[in-house]
Parts: C-alpha cells; sequence; structure tokens
C-alpha cells in the first residue's frame, strides 16, 4: 500500500475512538440509536478538531448494515465504501469550491432520489461558510423540508459567518480544541504502532505547537520523523518547529527568584542570537509563570488537570514555585503580560523585553514595606513576611530593616519637625528627634519585669535620620506623578524614623491605600524621596484605627496653609495706603485678593 499519512491512516473510524469531543459523540449516539435523527446538522469548530470525520462516522453509522446504529460494524459494504470515499449515498462537497446558486440547485435536484444501498442519502458540505447568500437562500426550503431520506451534515470554522436562518433550520454542535494531555496520549499511540522514539517532552512539545489540533499534531509528528528519522532528539524537534527551548524559559525565571539582572539579560542576549520570536518567547514566559501561580494555590494533587504539561514540569514548577509567594508571582505575571502587549507595537522589542526582565529581578529585590492590616507587616507585593516577628501588641519589624524594632506609629505625634497638631511638616529637621516617645516602649522589645530600671530597657539607637522637606515632596509628586498626587494626599505622613517614611490612611479611604500599596507607586514615590533625601528609603503603607489620635490629611494641611496664606494677604491688602484710599473714597469692601507674577492684584 502507499504511504499514507498519520493523520489520514489514524482517523477515528468508530464514535469510541474519537477524542476530545464527547459532548458531542454521546448526543449523535443516542440520538441514531433512539432513531431521533434530525435533518440537518451544523459541526463547527477550530480547524483538525475532528468534524469531517465525526461527520463520516455519522455517514456510517446511518447506512450501516446492521443499522442505523451508533456502533457501525465498518466491515459491511456501505461502512467500506464511506470510509474510502466511494458512496454513491454519501455526497461531500467542498464549499470553498461550490459557492453558487447553480451548485445548491444541483443539491436541490438530486435529493429526490432514494438511496442506492444504504437508507439515507448524507449530503456533507466542509466549509460550508463560504457559500455564497444567494447560495445560502436557495438551501432554505430544500433544509427546513428535505425528504425523509435525506440528512445534511454542514462543516465550518467560521460559524459566526453562517446566516441565522441556518443556524435555526440545524442542530448545533460546536467541537472544542483538543486538550494537550489528550494529543500527548494519541502521539504516544501512533509513535508506538510506527515504532518512532520520542521523549515525553517531545510529545509535550509537539502538542503545545498543535495549539488543540489532532491533525496538526500528527502532521507535525510526521515531519519530525522526515527530518530526524525514527529516534527523534528533542532539539533537533524544537529546531524543526521553531519552538522556544524551555531551558531559555525556566532560565529566565532562574534570573528572576535568585535576583539576578545581568544573567536575564544574559538569557535574552541567547534568545536573540538564536534568531527566535521575542512576542513568541514572552508568550511562553507568561504561560510558565501562570503555571507556578496555579502550583502555588493549588495542591499537588490537582496540578495534572489545571495544568497541561508532563510530570517532569510539574516537578520544576514546584521547585521553582518554592522561592516565590502567590503575590510575588502575579506581580511577575502582570509585568510580562504588559511586556506582550507592548510588543505587538514597539520597534525595539528587545528592549521592551530586557526592561520587563530586569523590572522582574529588582521586583523581589525591592524590600519595602506596607500594611494590609494595622500591625501586620507585608511586602511590596502584598505577600506577609515570614520573617515579620508578631509582637504583643501586634506591630511586626519592617522588611529588610535594621535590627531596630518597629514602634507602633504614632500619627502627627512623629511629622518631621513638628512640635504640636498645628504645626506643618517640612521643615527639613530631622525626624528621629521628634520621632522617639518617652512613655511607649518598643512592641517588639521586651516586657520590663516588675522593679527593674526603666534605665536598662533603653532601646538600641535608631540608624541615622533623613532630612526630608515633606512639602517640596508632595510639589515634586505632584509634577512628576500627578496620578498619585491625588491619592497620597489623601493620607497623613505619620511619621519619618530613620530610613522609613510612614503614610496612613483612613479605614474609609481603601482606593487611595489600595493605589498607594501597589509596588510600582511605592517604588516610584521611595525613588523620590531617596532622590530627595540623599539615602535609601523604605515606604510605610498603613491603615489607620481608631485608636490613632485624629488628625488632618495632607490635603486638609495643605488647604489650611492655602487659607492662612490667603489670609495673611488679605490683611496686608488691607493694611495697604492705596488700597485704604480707595476703599474710603467709593464706599466700597475689599471682596479678594489674588497674585498674579509675584505682583498683588486688588479685587474691589
Amino acid at each position: 500500500m502507499d504511504y499514507q499519512v498519520s493523520a489520514r491512516k489514524y482517523r477515528p473510524g468508530t464514535f469510541d475512538d474519537v477524542i476530545g469531543q464527547p459532548h458531542v459523540v454521546q448526543t449523535l449516539v443516542n440520538a441514531v440509536t433512539s432513531k431521533r435523527i434530525a435533518q440537518a446538522y451544523l459541526f463547527s469548530g477550530t480547524r483538525g478538531v475532528g468534524k469531517t470525520t465525526v461527520a463520516r462516522i455519522l455517514a456510517k453509522a446511518l447506512n450501516c448494515e446492521q443499522g442505523p446504529t451508533g456502533t457501525p460494524c465498518t466491515t459491511c459494504v456501505n461502512c467500506t465504501e464511506i470510509a474510502q470515499s466511494h458512496s454513491v449515498d454519501v455526497i461531500e462537497i467542498d464549499g470553498a469550491s461550490n459557492t453558487s446558486v447553480d451548485d445548491v440547485r444541483e443539491i436541490r435536484e438530486n435529493v429526490k432520489f432514494a438511496p442506492f444501498h444504504g437508507t439515507y442519502r448524507v449530503y456533507i458540505i466542509d466549509e460550508v461558510h463560504m457559500l455564497s447568500n444567494s447560495a445560502f437562500n436557495a438551501l432554505l426550503k430544500t433544509l427546513e423540508e428535505p425528504p425523509p431520506h435525506v440528512v445534511f451534515i454542514f462543516a465550518t470554522t467560521e460559524i459566526h459567518k453562517i446566516p441565522a436562518t441556518i443556524l435555526s433550520r440545524c442542530q448545533h454542535y460546536n467541537f472544542r480544541r483538543i486538550a494537550k494531555t489528550e494529543i500527548i496520549e494519541r502521539l504516544r499511540h501512533v509513535a508506538g504502532q510506527d515504532g518512532i522514539a520520542l521523549e515525553d517532552r517531545s510529545l509535550a512539545a509537539l502538542a503545545r505547537a498543535s495549539e488543540g489540533s489532532m491533525r496538526d499534531g500528527l502532521s507535525l509528528l510526521d515531519q519530525a520523523v522526515a527530518f530526524g528519522g525514527k529516534s527523534i532528539v528533542h532539539t533537533d524537534l524544537e529546531a524543526l518547529l521553531g519552538a522556544i527551548p524551555q531551558e531559555l524559559v525556566r532560565s529566565l525565571i532562574r534570573a528572576i527568584t535568585s535576583q539576578d539582572s545581568a544573567g536575564a539579560l544574559r538569557t535574552l542576549s541567547q534568545l536573540v542570537e538564536g534568531g527566535h520570536e521575542l512576542r513568541a518567547y514572552c508568550a511562553d514566559v507568561v504561560e510558565y509563570v501562570r503555571h507556578l501561580l496555579v502550583v502555588s494555590v493549588t495542591p499537588p494533587q490537582e496540578w495534572p488537570a489545571l495544568i497541561e504539561v508532563s510530570s517532569d514540569d510539574l516537578a520544576q514548577l514546584a521547585t521553582d514555585k518554592a522561592s516565590l509567594t502567590p503575590e510575588q508571582i502575579q506581580q511577575i505575571f502582570t509585568l510580562f503580560l504588559e511586556a506582550e502587549d507592548a510588543l505587538r507595537f514597539s520597534a525595539h522589542p528587545r528592549f521592551v523585553l530586557e526592561t520587563a526582565a530586569i523590572k522582574a529581578t529588582r521586583l523581589l529585590g525591592f524590600q519595602t514595606t506596607i500594611s494590609d492590616q494595622p500591625g501586620r507587616a507585608v511586602s511590596a507585593a502584598g505577600a506577609p513576611h515570614p520573617s515579620a516577628p508578631r509582637s504583643d501588641k501586634g506591630s511586626s519589624a519592617p522588611i529588610g530593616g535594621s535590627s531596630q524594632p518597629a514602634r507602633a506609629p504614632q500619627p502627627q505625634r512623629a511629622v518631621t519637625g513638628t512640635s504640636s497638631s498645628s504645626s506643618s511638616p517640612g521643615s527639613g529637621v530631622p525626624a528621629a528627634a521628634s520621632m522617639p516617645r518617652a512613655d511607649k516602649t518598643p512592641a517588639t522589645q521586651p516586657m520590663k519585669q516588675v522593679g527593674q530600671s526603666s534605665s536598662s530597657a533603653a532601646p538600641a539607637r535608631p540608624p541615622q535620620a533623613i532630612m526630608l522637606n515633606w512639602e517640596q515632596f508632595q510639589e515634586e509628586v505632584g509634577h512628576a506623578f500627578p496620578n498619585i498626587a491625588p491619592f497620597l494626599e489623601m493620607g497623613r505622613l505619620v511619621g519619618i524614623e530613620g530610613n522609613v517614611v510612614t503614610i496612613g490612611f483612613a479605614k474609609q479611604a481603601t482606593v487611595a491605600r489600595g493605589m498607594l500599596e501597589k509596588a510600582d507607586n511605592i517604588q516610584a514615590l521611595a525613588s523620590l524621596c531617596e532622590r530627595m533625601g540623599g539615602q535609601p528609603v523604605r515606604l510605610r503603607v498603613i491603615e489607620l484605627t481608631e485608636a490613632d489620635a485624629p488628625g488632618p490629611t495632607m490635603a486638609e494641611i495643605r488647604a489650611a496653609k492655602e487659607q492662612e496664606q490667603k489670609v495673611v494677604l488679605f490683611e496686608r491688602a488691607k493694611a495697604h495706603p492705596l488700597v485704604k484710599q480707595a476703599l474710603e473714597m467709593f464706599g466700597a469692601e475689599l471682596a479678594d485678593v489674588r497674585t498674579i507674577a509675584n505682583q498683588q492684584e486688588v479685587q474691589e
């Protein structure tokens, strides 16, 4: 016998052989068995998922000498002729090349003839969406009331192009993409039948490249055999498929978890030198990070059902996820998902991917303490830090900080250079001078025993305080980050102790606090603080409780200061001789004072 491609050689001959479409198979078997056969069926789905194959099996089931039956024998004359496309009772028509009204008229003339051997005349029209509108219209009447011995089976990859008048006259079956695990098992069966040696990861690579199409998977297997013979080496297969080596994906993940920016760049350089498509690589990274997220939040027994990869890949995922929290994985996922979108339009795709990779490696190294609940220390990614000790008061030590224990924040009593609640921050005086409180013991400091001297419980000296003019900082935020500034002003500067800046938000200001807790926004504000203060800064965002001392927000402080300045300006204007003379002359009152170009304009 002449050589046959695997897609034809191993095409299913019965409903039991069909893989990936149990919902379609079960319905059709029940319909044939119970003799509830429709006059028209419409099969839709992507390429290579079994639409035409199931149509032929249905034709066998209707015309088998033992039927109609849900289990055609495949050996009788009718079944054999249908399998070899020789049956006069089963007419297969290519809709792409028979699109005119005349072709449909010919069908209408022939349907009145009874079948020659079988029970039904079956018309299989593939790619039916290619028919013209006039051809569809010519088919309507025949489709709605065909002779009892005629069954129409339509197949299409573009269901949206089928007129509603046709859809309403058909039973519609949607064929889904075939799962990777099912494709892998089928490819393993075919390889075993043909004596082909394949690694599990090679089978996984073929299944991934087939994109849910069984026919594509078998065609790629034939291509691999033609390239490397019956013993296929995985590296040769990757070169043949043009697939991204998974080792390059894992290498980037290792660089991210180890915070190795240079290693990430070397991996991307190797990718470019290999001539691989950057966007395809980014998509593979996104998929791998998604798998990491799944294994980090689900028990191991559920992994095979949620992730369509080999057992070796599952073991590798379990190893990679050990050094990451689910929140960190989500941050990495977002970074590369945004990079994938940017790659579509960028003239410098390599730079886009390199920037995302470097940002991902530095994301884990940017240890910032924020709080999603009072007294709970979390990292910049939002996950509780395992090393943050809990005290009897619920406070915790900031991540990546010094050995000095964290103090419970006291709003408005720890503002830089402020001696009372009415003073405004921003004088530039070191914050540490006003931060310590003699009547409070740090939350993480052991309690004194009865009779112990208070001087013996003195805490260690805090790190050198940062010099930061907060008013100037707010102005810089308004210019550099106008999207952050309004949310920042809804909070209160709790204090600046050492190199830690603490900002508090009322419980109801959830949106503003959520915006500032985003890692990108925290990093931007901390970088600005570092540039203005001249030393590294860590930013803490906390939720203020009812026990915290009440105080105005930054926006209220700014508004009060502006009002105070306006009052001073108003009084100065009223005391001006020319203004006093004008008011007396016209018997008027001073209504408003505005500052324009460093000159005072008085409006009566």
